[in-house]
């Protein structure tokens, strides 16, 4: 049988942060005199017994090592552990448990989608608590993908080990020194860009939960209008960069941190992110402006750089419902959903490199089509690829899609119109946030869905986030057998 102590004794750390990050909104609804601060300390107190019990009683004797299946179980459980105590202060507001649960799944996973409504008008605890579970589902995603997922070889991912400096039987044991760095450049990035946002004129408070969202590419704001809330055009390009930042791998800007600044810029990956989204924003800028004689182009590239890159990076803002500029951009946007940033970042959806190495497998299909006995060796940023890694991101490719068509087929079934079922199958698998059509998209919430379409998307936002693979594993007997 798998040997499950080693996790509950992780679950209990886990439980304890999460306790003492339930004290800060408790604090800043204490010090505003709002009455919600009791809940806070509540869910603090619950959350803290609990892992207390659970250190307790799966106690050490000294720091052990993860084998891949207890990974694939902490991986899955500990998201799971932080959806159903950080729902308790959602509940204590007067959520039902439905909307508090998929309020916070779609917080830790950094989707985004939510079931408030009246934003500009709650607590600031609250809001504060909503920022900071994207923001700490942020930092748990960067170290899973980068120190776990490379080795349990899910969707291509095991071309990644270089990028950490540890050896094979460190990786699942959290190296403190990498994840030190890690965290270091994630909090450091979080500071400039409240900076930058508090120096272009947003409010103290909006700075500090923009700036989370930004970074950890969650995309939740304190305002129904999201980031349209802002008129500057400067706020604007600043979310950008940001989003961008938090799009790209946090190992190059540890490297960075270092002094190898042409890692950034040599990267294979970076470079067909960045590419991309220029390539896009400038297009649909051009046809944006066919549309309106009125609109310069520096506005139209604004606007489409913006929404683009917020789609493209998961993250989810929106400065206006891009559903209006007409079904070509519909479908625009419905194909951007399919994309995400780069690997050992905070954003979702199939990452750009797993697109790169499906080109390089196509491209010497085609060869070996005219000259079958042809050697076609594939090299990604620099190195030879392994005949694995095609394989695994074909195999994801095809779960991924799969997945998508069945959540779609179920929500349709729970009474959901098709567009807003696989528009919600999508951005949910995909992390993205926002859906299409009036009532999932841009402007719209998941408030009205039912219920049992709430608990179907809560699952498959769990699965986008575990990269769809890393959850199917635990449907095999094989897994659980010693």
């Amino acid at each position: 049988m798998l040997d499950l102590r080693v996790v509950a004794h992780i679950l209990g750390w886990v439980m304890i942060s999460v306790a003492v990050t339930l004290l800060l909104p408790a604090g800043l609804d204490w010090v505003r005199a709002d009455a919600d601060w009791p809940a806070f300390v509540v869910a603090a107190v619950i959350s803290a017994l609990f892992g207390a019990l659970m250190i307790l009683a799966n106690t050490m004797p000294e720091r052990p090592d993860l084998s891949l299946r207890q990974a694939f179980v902490l991986i899955a459980s500990g998201w799971l552990t932080v959806c159903v105590f950080g729902s308790i202060p959602f509940m204590a507001y007067g959520l039902s448990v439905t909307d508090a649960v998929f309020e916070t799944m779609s917080g830790i996973t950094t989707t985004g989608s939510t079931v408030l409504t009246g934003l500009d008008a709650m607590p600031e605890g609250i809001l504060l608590w909503r920022a900071l579970l994207h923001w700490i589902g942020g930092i748990g995603i960067i170290a899973i993908a980068v120190m776990i997922l490379p080795y349990l070889r899910v969707g291509g991912m095991q071309i990644y080990k270089m990028e950490t400096s540890v050896h094979e039987g460190e990786a699942a044991s959290f190296t403190s020194r990498i994840l030190l760095r890690l965290s270091v450049v994630y909090i450091g990035l979080t500071i400039l860009c409240f900076a930058v946002y508090w120096v272009l004129g947003m409010g103290f408070f909006d700075a500090v939960t923009h700036s989370m969202a930004t970074i950890s590419t969650g995309g939740y704001s304190t305002h129904d209008a999201s980031f349209g809330h802002f008129e500057s055009l400067w706020l604007h390009w600043a979310a950008i960069v940001f989003m961008i930042c938090g799009a790209i791998p946090f190992i190059l800007f540890v490297r960075a941190t270092q002094g190898n600044l042409r890692g950034l810029v040599k990267d294979e990956q970076v470079r067909g992110f960045l590419g991309f989204l220029a390539v896009f924003s400038i297009l649909t800028a051009l046809w944006l402006m066919s549309r309106d004689d009125g609109l310069g182009f520096g506005r139209a590239l604004t606007l489409t750089a913006f929404n683009i890159t917020a789609i493209v990076t998961t993250t989810g803002f929106a400065t206006t419902d891009y559903t209006l500029w007409g079904n070509g951009a519909v479908g625009l946007f419905l194909l951007l959903m399919f994309v995400g940033g780069c690997s050992g970042s905070t954003s979702g959806s199939i990452k750009i490199y797993r697109y790169q190495v499906l080109w390089l497998f196509v491209r010497a299909h085609l060869k070996r089509l005219f000259s079958p006995r042809r050697i076609v060796v594939l090299r990604y940023n620099g190195a030879t690829l392994g005949e694995d890694v095609p394989l695994s991101v074909l195999a994801f490719l095809a779960v991924f899609i799969a997945t998508i068509a069945i959540f779609t087929v179920v929500l349709t079934f729970l009474g959901l119109d098709l567009v807003t079922a696989y528009s919600a199958a999508v951005t949910a698998i995909s992390n993205v946030g926002p859906g299409l059509g009036p009532i999932i998209g841009p402007s719209g919430t998941f408030q009205s869905l039912p219920d049992p379409a709430k608990w179907v998307l809560v699952v498959a936002m769990l699965a986008g986030r575990l990269e769809v693979l890393a959850l199917l594993v635990f449907f095999d007997r094989d897994f659980w057998r010693a």
